[in-house]
């Protein structure tokens, strides 16, 4: 299967403990890519270690047929990549009409609102974050990232402290940004409605990762099961 962008055999150490032994990571075109691991496994270091955000000891990032040995989140936003990390994206001090506006000014030939009505922000446009409640930011995070048009989404945890109702509302419009062609990869705890979004699952554990294949596929891996899931999944 294409993939238009792989984070491999990325190795990360704090304080000399290794965090990343040799952990990979990818996005295919159109299709969700779900990391699952326990907090403290690596899935953000994973992430900026991709994105050039820590430093690497040693791994490879590609996209879109160029091989990188030192990836830069700017390079790569600029070839299309959108990262949404677990908080922090927006200004507090703009409000989200002004972050949209910003983006169309940009790339004029990309950015477009048709995520507005499906996020439910029309009201927020005039609204910073801080007037703003952890749901309504991060459906306007949401609406930035949609607005780019990227070929790559990185989110880590984005369904992370919603109330399921807004749950919802941000994986329709991971599923629309799929539909779109977009290659997904997303973090996360929130297991059943991660497994509902995804075509395939990556397990990070130990520094390492495995790639247990669809979300069915996922379900019947019985040391997954035993593992991390635990009984009564």
């Amino acid at each position: 299967m294409e993939r238009v962008f792989v984070a491999e055999s990325m190795g990360v150490s704090f304080y000399g403990k290794a965090v990343l032994k040799s952990a990979t990571v990818w996005a295919s075109p159109g299709r969700v890519t779900v990391l699952l691991g326990r907090n403290g496994s690596g899935k953000t270091t994973l992430f900026k270690a991709a994105l050039g955000l820590v430093t690497r000891e040693f791994g490879t990032v590609k996209f879109k047929e160029e091989t990188y040995s030192r990836p830069n989140l700017h390079r790569l936003a600029k070839k299309g990549l959108f990262y949404l990390p677990d908080l922090g994206l927006l200004s507090r001090r703009r409000d989200l009409g002004s972050h949209l506006s910003i983006l169309r000014q940009r790339y004029p030939n990309e950015a477009r609102n048709e995520a507005l009505p499906e996020l439910r922000l029309n009201e927020l446009l005039g609204k910073t974050v801080l007037e703003m409640s952890g749901g309504e930011e991060r459906r306007a995070e949401m609406a930035v990232a949609w607005t780019r048009r990227p070929s790559v989404l990185i989110a880590d945890e984005p369904l992370a402290g919603l109330a399921p109702k807004d749950q919802e509302v941000v994986a329709g419009v991971i599923r629309s940004m799929a539909r779109e062609g977009t290659g997904v990869i997303l973090s996360g705890h929130d297991v059943r409605p991660l497994l509902d979004l995804a075509d395939e699952v990556v397990w990070m554990v130990a520094g390492t990762t495995h790639g247990l294949g669809s979300p069915k596929e996922t379900r019947a891996h019985d040391q997954f099961r035993r593992e991390y899931l635990g009984p009564g999944f």
